[in-house]
């Protein structure tokens, strides 16, 4: 059995897209951050993306915990084209398919980027590899890819997983036992 306990990095301020952009995140909020670093199991290992904003958040919430390397395959979703473009920009140079990419997720891939399926694959090995290996698991990553998770475990389209919220610094709760998963919590901040 292992325990997932997936926190979205501290915020970046960005008002455009920020997918493989390497933007730092605002840690100025020590009560916060001390709060969720006290939540969280003592004895769980920590992974974060190669990300800045992603290592920088889980450096700090890492408080005496074991850390484990950078996964580059726990990166936020490549957006490509779009990446550091205003949400209205893309709108209005690629309407349909920007459309289609939130109303739609799935198959539908950013310009030069990827789709929400593409970021899933990615992610799935090393979930199951650092599964397989630990029993708690404070894995700091980004509001993609943590809803891909969500989406296994809830066996949910991606569609409806996208009706979830994930806040920086929020406690997203995942237990998975021999392939089968639960949702414990999500989008929780303490």
């Amino acid at each position: 059995m292992t325990d997932w306990f997936w926190i979205r990095h501290g915020p970046t301020h960005e008002k455009n897209f920020v997918g493989w952009r390497d933007v730092p995140a605002d840690l100025s909020d020590h009560a916060l951050i001390d709060r969720v670093a006290n939540f969280l199991p003592p004895n769980a290992v920590v992974v974060s993306s190669d990300l800045n904003r992603s290592v920088t958040t889980a450096d700090v919430l890492t408080q005496g915990r074991a850390r484990l390397g950078h996964e580059p395959d726990l990166r936020e979703f490549n957006f490509g084209d779009w990446d550091g473009r205003h949400w209205a920009d893309v709108a209005e140079t690629d309407p349909q398919l920007s459309r289609d990419y939130w109303g739609k997720p799935g198959d539908v891939v950013a310009p030069n980027g990827e789709s929400w399926n593409m970021a899933a694959a990615r992610a799935r090995p090393v979930v199951d590899r650092l599964g397989a290996q630990h029993s708690s698991i404070i894995a700091v990553a980004h509001f993609g890819i943590i809803l891909t998770q969500v989406q296994r475990a809830l066996g949910a389209n991606a569609y409806n997983c996208l009706a979830h919220k994930i806040d920086n610094y929020s406690i997203t709760h995942l237990r998975e036992d021999n392939g089968h998963w639960q949702v414990k919590c999500i989008n929780h901040l303490p």
